[in-house]
C-alpha cells in the first residue's frame, strides 16, 4: 500500500509538472501584453466629451472624427465592455481560448474564411486614412477603458487594433444573408424530423428573426411631414444587440441611432440631414460546389480535365480546458479555385459567397454616417462593399427610397444557381458582381410609400410602382416570399391614404396576424382537422376558432395560437410531423404549467430583466415582434424581436425630430446601474423617449459630463 501511495504521489506530481509545462509553453507562445501605462498614454491623444442623458444615452462630442470614435469606444466600454471583448475575440479567431470547445468551431470560420488575410492585406490600402483612423481611435477607447478595468480583461484581448474592428466587419456581414445557413446545409443537407425537438418554440438559434423599416413621403402624411421607421429585430444580447449612442464631430460626423458592439459606425439611424433603416434580405448570394477528389491523392481536385492542387493551411486553434490550461488543437483547412473547402462523410463541397475577400464594409458604412444628400448616400451605396441588407431611406429633402442591397454574382443563365453545381468546370465559377444600378431599388414612388418586412422586393410599395420580377435575372435569386408583416404593412400603412403622426405610431405596434399569413393558414388548417374523441383537441380549436388573431396581454387565445402556430412552421418542412401534433403538444405545455389552455397571453409572453417580470403585447412576425424562450416554468421569456426602435420626422420645413426606445436600457451588462432596465416599462408600454440630437435639446437633461478619465 505504501508503494502504491507513493507511485501515486509521483503520478500525479508528474501530471502537475507536465500541466505546468503545457500552461508556461502556451503562455510564452503569445505576444506579450502591452503595459496599461502605454495604452492610458495613447489615450492622452484624443479629446472627446462624454455627456449621459436620463436615460444614460451618451452623447459624444469631439473636434475630429477620431476623438469621437475613441469617446465612443470608451462610452460602449463603461456599459457592456464584456460584449466588445467577445466581438474583437470572435474577429481574431481567438474565442475558444475563453469559452472553450463551444467557440472552437467559430474560430475554425474565422480561418477558413480568411477574415484576418483579408483585413491584413487590404487594411492599408483599401481602406482611406480618415477610415482607419476612426477604426484604431474606437480600439484605443476600448483599450483605454481596459487599461483602467485590468480584472475584466481577458488574456490575450490587448492591444484591440483597428484591425481587429474591421475584421469584426468582415466576419460578420456574411451572416446576415445567410451564409451559415449554408454552411450549416452543406455539413448536414437532410435533418431528419426527429431530430426537431417539439418544444412548443423554437431555440433561439433558429428564431424566425426579421424587421422592419418604412419611409412615408409628404403626399402619404396628413400633415405633409416625411416619416421614416428604423425597427430592426435582434437578440436582445450579445454582439449583434443595439445600443443607442449621438455622435456629433467638429468634423461633420453627426449620427444618432443604433451601434453594435465592436462597431464605431451609426447602422442605421439618422444624421443631420437623412436617415435610413435596415431590413435581412435573402437573395442567393453564394454557391456550392462538389469537388471531385483525385482517389490517389486527396490533396487534389478535379477541374477542367485535370488534378488541380487545393490550397492548404492549418488551424492552429487554442482551446480553454480549464483554468489556465489552454490546449492547442489542429484542424486542417482547405481551400478550392472556388473558394473555402468543406470535407463532409457526404462529399468534398467549395463555397463561393457575395463578400470573399472583400475589406472595405466600414468604410462603406462611415460614408453612408458623413453623407449628407442622397446623392452621396447613393455615391457611398456605390461602394458595393456590403454584401446584402436592405435599406429604406428618406430625407430632409422629401425624398423616400427603399434598395434591395445585394453583391449578386454575375452568373450564366440558364442555370438553377440555387442547386450545388458541378466543381469541375471552370465556366462555373463567377467573378464580380452586376453594378449597384442593376439592384432593385425604388425612388419617390407615386404612392408616396417604400417598406420591407423581410418580404420580397417585388412587394415594397403601392401596385402602380412595383418591381416587376420579369425584369431582373433569375440568376440573382431574388426572394418572392411574404411576412405576416409585410401584409400588415399594406392593410394599415399602405391603406391609410393620409397617415397622421399618431396613425403611424399605432401601425407600428400593431400585433395582428393577416389573414393572408402563413401564421392563419396554419391555425385553419389546425381547425379543420378532425379531433376524434379528444375532448382536449376539440377545444382547443374552438378557442382557436373564435380567436381574433391579435396577440394583446389580455387574449384568452393568443398562447394556444402562438405556441401551436410556431411549433406547426416547423411541421412546413417536415410532412411526417403532422400540424396537428404541434396543437396536441400546446395543449398540454399550457395544461402543465397553467393549469388551463386559455391562460392569458401576458401570463405566458413576458419580458424579465432585473427585478422587473413584465407581461409584454405582440408575437413571433407580427409588427410588435417579440420571440420568447421557454422557461422551466411554461413562461415564454421575450429574447429577440423589437428591441431599438426610432420613429424620425422630417416636417414640412425639413425640420428633424425623432424618438427611440430600447428594449432595456443603455447599460447592456450592468445589472448595478439604474440605466439597466429603465426603458423596459415604456418599451412595454409601446412608447417611446425624444433623442436629444442637438447640445440645445440636450441642455437640462443631462445626467453626467465628463472625458474619458476624469472617473
Amino acid at each position: 500500500m505504501r508503494y502504491l501511495k507513493i507511485g501515486a504521489a509521483v503520478l500525479a506530481a508528474v501530471l502537475l509538472v507536465g500541466l505546468t509545462a503545457v500552461i508556461t509553453q502556451d503562455r510564452l507562445s503569445q505576444p506579450a501584453a502591452p503595459a496599461r501605462s502605454t495604452l492610458i498614454a495613447q489615450a492622452a491623444r484624443y479629446h472627446a466629451r462624454i455627456q449621459r442623458d436620463h436615460y444614460g444615452v451618451p452623447h459624444i462630442s469631439g473636434p475630429t472624427d477620431p476623438d469621437v470614435a475613441f469617446g465612443l469606444g470608451f462610452a460602449h466600454s463603461e456599459d457592456d465592455f464584456a460584449t466588445i471583448q467577445e466581438a474583437a475575440l470572435t474577429a481574431r479567431g481567438q474565442l475558444a481560448s475563453v469559452e472553450g470547445a463551444k467557440g472552437a468551431v467559430t474560430d475554425y470560420l474565422v480561418r477558413l474564411l480568411k477574415v484576418r488575410e483579408t483585413v491584413t492585406s487590404q487594411y492599408d490600402t483599401a481602406l482611406p486614412v480618415d477610415a482607419r483612423a476612426v477604426l484604431q481611435a474606437y480600439a484605443d477607447g476600448v483599450n483605454y477603458y481596459a487599461a483602467l478595468h485590468p480584472e475584466k480583461v481577458e488574456s490575450g484581448l490587448l492591444p484591440m487594433t483597428g484591425k481587429d474592428v474591421a475584421a469584426g466587419f468582415v466576419f460578420r456581414t456574411p451572416f446576415f444573408y445567410g451564409l451559415d445557413h449554408v454552411i450549416a446545409k452543406i455539413m448536414s443537407p437532410a435533418p431528419k424530423a426527429s431530430q426537431v425537438a417539439m418544444t412548443g418554440f423554437a431555440p433561439i438559434g433558429s428564431l424566425p428573426l426579421g424587421s422592419n423599416g418604412i419611409a412615408v413621403a409628404a403626399s402619404k402624411s396628413a400633415d405633409g411631414a416625411t416619416r421614416l421607421l428604423v425597427n430592426s429585430h435582434q437578440p436582445y444580447a450579445g454582439q449583434v444587440a443595439w445600443y443607442e449612442a449621438v455622435l456629433d464631430s467638429g468634423q461633420g460626423w453627426h449620427v444618432a441611432g443604433g451601434f453594435f458592439p465592436g462597431s464605431p459606425f451609426m447602422l442605421h439611424g439618422h444624421n443631420a440631414h437623412l436617415g435610413w433603416a435596415n431590413t435581412v434580405n435573402d437573395p442567393n448570394l453564394s454557391t456550392v460546389y462538389r469537388l471531385d477528389v483525385n482517389p490517389a491523392n486527396p490533396d487534389q481536385y478535379r477541374l477542367d480535365g485535370e488534378w488541380k492542387s487545393f490550397e492548404k493551411g492549418d488551424a492552429a486553434i487554442r482551446v480553454k480546458i480549464l483554468g489556465p490550461l489552454i490546449w492547442t488543437v489542429h484542424r486542417p483547412l482547405l481551400w478550392s479555385i472556388q473558394g473555402p473547402v468543406f470535407t463532409t462523410d457526404h462529399g468534398v463541397f467549395a463555397v463561393r459567397y457575395a463578400g470573399m475577400g472583400e475589406a472595405r464594409q466600414s468604410l462603406q458604412y462611415y460614408r453612408l454616417n458623413k453623407a449628407a444628400n442622397r446623392d452621396e448616400w447613393l455615391a457611398a451605396m456605390r461602394l458595393q462593399a456590403l454584401p446584402s441588407i436592405n435599406y429604406i431611406y428618406a430625407d430632409e429633402k422629401g425624398n423616400i427610397g427603399y434598395v434591395y442591397n445585394g453583391l449578386f454574382p454575375v452568373r450564366a443563365d440558364g442555370r438553377d444557381w440555387t442547386q450545388v453545381q458541378p466543381g469541375d468546370r471552370s465556366d462555373l465559377i463567377w467573378h464580380g458582381y452586376l453594378p449597384f444600378d442593376r439592384v432593385p431599388q425604388i425612388w419617390n414612388p407615386k404612392s408616396g410609400y417604400v417598406f420591407n418586412s423581410n418580404q420580397t422586393p417585388f412587394q415594397a410599395t403601392g401596385a402602380q410602382d412595383a418591381l416587376k420580377q420579369e425584369d431582373f435575372s433569375s440568376t440573382m435569386g431574388i426572394q418572392t416570399d411574404m411576412t405576416n408583416r409585410a401584409y400588415r404593412a399594406q392593410e394599415t400603412f399602405g391603406a391609410d391614404a393620409a397617415i397622421t403622426a399618431e396613425a403611424f405610431r399605432a401601425y407600428k405596434f400593431d400585433i395582428t396576424y393577416s389573414d393572408r399569413s402563413d401564421f392563419t393558414r396554419r391555425i385553419a388548417e389546425v381547425v379543420d382537422v378532425d379531433a376524434g374523441s379528444d375532448n382536449d383537441l376539440r377545444a382547443g380549436q374552438a378557442l382557436l376558432k373564435s380567436w381574433d388573431r391579435r396577440t394583446n396581454i389580455g387574449s384568452r387565445a393568443a398562447a394556444l395560437a402562438v405556441l401551436m402556430g410556431t411549433e406547426a412552421a416547423h411541421s412546413d418542412s417536415h410532412p411526417d410531423v403532422p400540424p396537428i401534433e404541434a396543437l396536441r403538444h400546446a395543449i398540454n405545455t399550457l395544461k402543465t404549467h397553467f393549469g388551463r389552455i386559455d391562460p392569458e397571453w401576458g401570463q405566458v409572453n413576458r419580458i424579465r430583466r432585473g427585478k422587473l417580470d413584465l407581461p409584454i403585447d405582440g408575437g413571433p412576425d407580427t409588427y410588435r415582434a417579440v420571440y420568447g424562450v421557454p422557461q422551466p416554468d411554461g413562461i415564454l421569456n421575450a429574447a429577440a424581436g423589437d428591441t431599438f426602435i426610432m420613429f424620425v420626422t422630417w416636417d414640412k420645413a425639413g425640420a428633424l425630430s425623432s424618438d427611440s426606445i430600447n428594449q432595456f436600457g443603455s447599460a447592456t451588462s450592468d445589472s448595478n446601474s439604474p440605466h439597466y432596465a429603465d426603458q423596459t416599462p415604456l418599451f412595454v408600454a409601446m412608447k417611446t423617449k425624444p433623442v436629444l440630437f442637438t447640445q440645445g435639446q440636450l441642455a437640462g437633461n443631462l445626467e453626467a459630463d465628463y472625458h474619458p478619465g476624469d472617473r
